[in-house]
């Protein structure tokens, strides 16, 4: 097959459990991108996170972000597709987090918004220290989010809810799905995340391949979460990693190794030479 396109996933897929790109990753995505495939980095992370992982392995491609709420030609500054929650689902959204006096962040393209900055995860802690300048991700602390979101009108492209306890992060849940023009899609274990109805990495997905007159036949996708399957579904060759989720991994067309053994190197050295 002559491929055109790579979507790959960052968190648990291109990513090892360090958070760090192998060696045998980056230069495979080379390989990769000198045979004229490009390759797109889709991720449920904010769009200034992912920037980062595009310029540190030399990707000049766009982006798809926030779970394919904010897709953007990074070293254009060109947004190509956004799809915000109306502000009318925004308020209602924090409405009930706040009643479950749940912890959740919210993102615009460029800023990280949470009331507690000790609970914010500690890999947005060193992004926020060490990062260059044109890469930090901006965290704003809220005292009051809905008066915030009322009076400044963010475009807010994602939700993350996070919770130990698993039965309150179902209750809050089915509350949230309960919302119409609300889509709710799990990124990783204990949390969801909350975006506007058919927003996808499948949507964005599609969306590129229009633009760049791609058929789906010549698109691979790698993931290993439910935010994945969409955009597994999409692609003419579906990829789960071997640490993937068990429904991943039944959808997809091929199961790689695990994010911490170069699965996304292994199954594309088979793909495309």
């Amino acid at each position: 097959m002559n491929y055109k396109l790579i979507a790959v996933d960052m968190d648990g897929t291109l990513l090892n459990s360090d958070n760090v790109v192998s060696d045998k990753n980056k230069n495979m995505l080379k390989v990769a991108t000198e045979k004229g495939i490009q390759v797109v980095i889709s991720t449920g992370r904010i769009f200034t996170s992912a920037k980062y992982y595009a310029h540190l392995l030399g990707l000049i491609t766009p982006i798809i972000a926030c779970n394919g709420a904010y897709v953007c030609e990074y070293h254009k500054n060109r947004v190509i597709y956004d799809n915000d929650i109306d502000m009318y689902n925004a308020n209602k959204i924090i409405d009930i987090l706040e009643e479950n006096n749940a912890f959740y962040r919210f993102y615009d393209n460029k800023n990280f918004y949470l009331k507690n900055l000790e609970s914010m995860s500690n890999k947005y802690g060193e992004w926020k220290t060490n990062a260059e300048d044109i890469f930090k991700v901006k965290v704003v602390v809220l005292d009051d989010v809905k008066n915030y979101v009322k009076e400044h009108k963010p475009k807010i492209y994602k939700y993350v809810v996070v919770e130990e306890d698993d039965e309150k992060l179902n209750r809050i849940k089915q509350q949230i799905m309960s919302l119409k023009g609300i889509e709710v899609v799990s990124s990783w274990r204990g949390s969801f995340d909350i975006m506007n109805a058919g927003v996808s990495k499948g949507n964005a997905l599609k969306e590129l391949c229009k633009i760049f007159n791609i058929n789906r036949n010549e698109v691979i996708a790698i993931g290993d979460n439910h935010n994945d399957i969409s955009m597994i579904e999409f692609a003419g060759t579906g990829v789960a990693m071997g640490n993937g989720e068990e429904e991943v991994k039944r959808l997809a067309n091929i199961v790689t190794d695990t994010n911490d053994n170069d699965g996304v190197a292994k199954v594309l050295k088979d793909l495309i030479g």
